[in-house]
């Protein structure tokens, strides 16, 4: 295990110095100002627009539930984005670099490199979409003062979600140039948004055919899954009217996926980390 703790602050000192971390903070940084612009402005506007005496929808629950819908959504983009620059070039890119076989050795080895990256990468950015997460909570409570009716649970499935994308990262890392992977696992992570999308769509017209196909995929790319489940519970609680008309997104509406996404998740991930160190196994450095 310290190998492993060694190995994975190492990555996260390789993406200092390669100036991820100064990219994804200066992004974060504009996204999370113009955000707190923006909503305070909504909030404003859909109340001199409603009146004081509009009592048929909850105007900041519609407005306040809306906008921290699509910050949830900006903030996994955000995530996706840290962990797929952590872990793109994590085993081949690092090899053709003449970094990766001094730590191979043993008793170091493979697969404690491989946990090791998954570790760092995963850690990294969950704990930055739940800062996010958090912050643009605390910026829509001091705009409009709505708080979504599950606090934690939505923060929890993105750390989840980006967890995934960093997995199914660095099996493409073991396999893929850093440039070949970073492109798959973003066409990847884009067929997820796909499949939320469809299944929205296939809500509207009240095709079960579509709505199969994305909950399908969705499960296959569990980052989808989580996505949905977290906006599902930021208004679960809502009732009347205002949660009827509360459709949130944009890509993949709020969804109930159950107590088994969890271990659907973590044997998701067994698999893909699995498939990455057979892999890593039969490949020579």
């Amino acid at each position: 295990m310290r190998g492993v703790a060694t190995i994975a602050g190492y990555a996260i000192r390789q993406g200092l110095r390669r100036l991820v971390f100064l990219v994804v903070l200066v992004l974060t940084v504009a996204f999370l100002a113009l955000y707190g612009l923006g909503t305070r402005e909504a909030f404003q506007d859909a109340r001199d627009f409603a009146g004081p005496d509009d009592d048929i929808v909850d105007v900041d629950a519609f407005v306040g539930a809306t906008l921290f819908g699509l910050a949830m959504f900006a903030t996994l983009f955000l995530g996706a984005v840290l962990a797929i620059f952590v872990t793109l070039g994590a085993v081949r890119g690092d090899a053709e670099r003449g970094l990766l076989q001094p730590l191979v050795v043993r008793p170091v080895g493979r697969g404690a490199l491989l946990l090791a990256r998954f570790a760092a990468a995963a850690a990294v950015s969950g704990l930055y979409v739940l800062v996010v997460y958090f912050a643009a909570m605390g910026l829509t409570a001091a705009a409009g003062g709505w708080w979504p009716d599950h606090v934690v649970g939505p923060g929890l499935a993105l750390a989840g979600a980006v967890a995934t994308i960093a997995a199914l990262s660095l099996l493409g890392s073991v396999v893929m140039s850093a440039t070949a992977n970073g492109i798959a696992v973003f066409m990847a992570y884009g067929a997820g948004l796909t499949a939320g999308l469809l299944g929205q769509i296939g809500n509207a017209l009240n095709s079960d055919t579509l709505e199969d196909i994305a909950r399908i995929a969705s499960w296959a790319l569990p980052f989808e899954a989580l996505y949905q489940a977290g906006l599902h519970a930021l208004v679960s609680d809502t009732e009347g009217l205002t949660g009827v008309v509360l459709q949130l997104g944009p890509f993949g509406g709020a969804q109930a996926a159950g107590a088994t996404i969890v271990p659907w998740t973590v044997g998701w991930l067994a698999l893909v980390l699995g498939l990455a160190a057979f892999a890593f196994s039969r490949r020579d450095l």
